[in-house]
């Protein structure tokens, strides 16, 4: 129970910017400065007067249509194999269980077109799984949409089962337990209990992972080709346009930019809370 000499006393320990360094501020205003100066000149730079014109043009158009259908797709498809991998590192104990977290993780620090190179060996038309698919099926992935879907699948997957994984181990197995202990099945007390209990960090990394999907560039420009209305998503219209047409590079890296900020907005009550 906390006193009324001890309450004054955590107040000071808590408030916010009192006594702050000079050899602490002043690199800390810089950082900020950095980060935030590239944005300030994309908003400055802005040509708002012909903003809508040029989010209307048919290019920037079919773009933005291409990126989101193959975000959500990849989204779904990181749902369908992510939770199930989440719950297998979350709740089951096997040997190489720490490996295959390390090897789920790294995408997330492997350069993301090194990562097209890696996906273009496995699923090229040559690779060691493209090219019987190619014999059996007669289907080929790179510069394809699906490759494209593919790709984006590859580096935001683990967003997802990071996110998801995190918050089983925070949520209380006994629950489960229970409900087996009831007659449920193991897989009808995933559905039934875990499911709804881990819903805000299923959520939570699905936004995630949608937004890294929406902003691929490298994996999907090595492993999908930059093909007007087929493969060039957001990312790689900005860089196309911004050879060509740099309004028209700005006006996609403001739609970019507002979708960041809504995803920031949408997680900020699991972020961005106060302890």
């Amino acid at each position: 129970m906390t006193t009324s000499r001890e309450a004054p006393r955590k107040a000071r320990l808590r408030a916010p910017g009192r006594g702050v360094p000079l050899a602490l501020l002043a690199p800390a205003l810089l950082g900020l400065a950095f980060l935030l100066m590239p944005l300030l000149a994309l908003l400055l730079r802005a040509p708002w007067r012909s903003l809508p014109e040029q989010l209307t043009s048919p290019e920037v158009w079919e773009a933005l249509r291409l990126s989101l259908l193959c975000a959500t797709t990849a989204t779904a498809l990181s749902l369908v194999v992510g939770v199930p991998l989440a719950w297998l590192l979350a709740r089951t104990d096997f040997p190489g269980r720490g490996l295959v977290r390390a090897l789920v993780t790294l995408p997330l620090v492997l350069p993301p077109v090194v990562g097209g190179v890696a996906l273009l060996l496995a699923l090229g038309r040559n690779g060691v799984v493209g090219q019987w698919l190619d014999t059996w099926f007669g289907t080929t992935l790179p510069f394809t949409t699906l490759g494209v879907v593919l790709a984006e699948t590859f580096v935001a997957m683990p967003f997802l089962v990071i996110s998801v994984e995190g918050t089983l181990r925070a949520a209380d197995p006994r629950y489960e337990e229970a409900a087996t202990t009831l007659g449920a099945s193991r897989f009808t007390a995933f559905r039934r209990v875990t499911l709804p209990l881990i819903a805000p960090g299923i959520a939570a990394g699905a936004v995630l992972a949608w937004a890294r999907a929406l902003g691929e560039f490298g994996a999907t420009i090595t492993f999908a080709g930059n093909f007007p209305g087929r493969t060039q998503t957001m990312p790689l219209a900005v860089y196309l346009a911004l050879q060509n047409d740099p309004a028209a590079a700005i006006a996609l890296s403001l739609v970019l930019l507002a979708v960041s900020i809504a995803v920031l907005a949408g997680l900020r009550d699991r972020w961005m809370r106060t302890v």
